[in-house]
């Protein structure tokens, strides 16, 4: 099979697309799943994963890649899924065409959604979720300060932070917009503004949805956050880049502040005496580490954001730029060189049928397939922080 296999470490500018590499194999009376992958999608742990330097670095020779949207290929019996089922997941391996995969690393695909969106689910949407819901308690009406806006992560809570998307007004009192999933709520209606360069202020507004965006590369941008929340500050500030620092001179007294990640390269040191002075709290959040420390945490998480993926109400955004397992390192160049938006992803293969979804697993046709898909709650194989992804 065609995969992107790394041999030797290097940067993936360094490394051919190799044609003929052996493919996976399930491990005989194991539960894993053999995926056909249709879309992959690229992160900033790749490009470190490729030279050896990210903290989770496989035996070599391996197939790079972690994030992807396919269909089940073979199953063993007695499996929540079946041959042809539309899934997305993350696990070593994705910048090939096939990939093994646990159950627990994979969850249906939503048929409202196609594979290349479905290839940047499951780490972007997720962290930040859990970022803005339960760990920074996001409440109506609050600013919401989002920095590296037009980034995979950045886009996600723009859209989360505003409120998810209807079709229909939804009857709340004082515009307090909250959904109820399955026991879990989500809080939404909070006034967003975006931080991004200059070349990317639009896709925050137009793709993202935004209410205001500023360009956080001009000296004393934080002066233009006052000004639009009226000299106030922001309650909430999320930050995947490392610019705490700078983002709390436009924070409210009391406020809070995420660490999301570090895509800006550096691990952010933040003088203590600010924190302090401000009175604000400084928030970590590292979704890779819920699944050993509380997966039944994760699996209600899923169950809310696949109910508003599947309804249309959060929508992920692709990079419009194509990429194929031929132009894979370019892809990853571009990412690296932050000239791409929203989720950058390969297309491994093209659907069988174009412009049409195929059918997956229903809980109308397999009563109970869905539960019995959160069952299972083992460690992931593949560490999903964020600390060097979108930006």
């Amino acid at each position: 099979m065609k995969a992107l296999v790394i041999t030797e470490y290097a940067h993936p500018s360094k490394i051919q697309l190799t044609r003929d590499a052996p493919e996976p194999v399930p491990t005989p009376g194991s539960d894993e799943l053999l995926i056909d992958v249709h879309s992959a999608g690229l992160n900033f742990f790749d490009i470190l994963q490729s030279q050896g330097k990210y903290q989770t670095q496989p035996p070599r020779p391996f197939v790079l890649g972690a994030e992807f949207a396919g269909t089940v290929a073979t199953a063993p019996p007695g499996s929540p899924y079946k041959p042809g089922d539309r899934v997305f997941g993350c696990c070593q391996g994705a910048f090939g065409e096939r990939v093994v995969a646990k159950p627990v690393d994979v969850l249906p695909l939503p048929d409202t959604l196609s594979f290349d969106q479905g290839a940047g689910l499951f780490v972007t949407y997720p962290t930040s979720y859990e970022a803005l819901v339960g760990r920074g308690k996001l409440r109506a009406g609050e600013w919401l300060l989002v920095l590296a806006a037009a980034g995979g992560v950045g886009i996600a809570a723009i859209q989360i932070g505003k409120g998810a998307k209807r079709s229909t007004p939804l009857q709340c009192p004082s515009n307090m917009l909250m959904l109820a999933l399955g026991g879990f709520r989500a809080v939404l209606g909070a006034r967003v503004i975006a931080c991004a360069s200059p070349s990317k202020l639009d896709v925050a507004r137009t793709v993202g949805g935004a209410d205001f965006v500023v360009d956080y590369t001009k000296d004393g941008w934080q002066k233009e956050v006052l000004k639009i929340t009226g000299g106030r500050g922001v309650d909430l500030v999320y930050d995947p880049v490392g610019r705490i620092k700078d983002a709390l001179k436009c924070t409210i007294w009391g406020g809070r502040a995420l660490v999301v990640g570090f895509a800006g390269g550096e691990i952010e040191k933040l003088p203590l005496n600010l924190v302090l002075l401000k009175n604000v709290s400084i928030i970590g959040i590292f979704w890779g580490s819920y699944r050993k420390n509380n997966p039944e945490h994760v699996s209600e998480t899923w169950r809310t954001l696949l109910e508003l993926l599947a309804s249309g109400r959060l929508k992920p955004v692709v990079y419009s730029g194509k990429y194929t397992l031929e132009t894979l390192t370019q892809g990853l160049q571009d990412l690296e060189n932050r000239k791409t938006w929203g989720k950058a992803v390969v297309r491994v293969r093209e659907p069988a049928v174009k412009g049409k979804l195929t059918s997956q697993a229903r809980s109308s046709k397999h009563p109970g397939r869905r539960e019995n898909v959160f069952k299972n709650t083992k460690p992931q194989t593949v560490s999903t922080n964020l600390v060097t992804s979108s930006r």
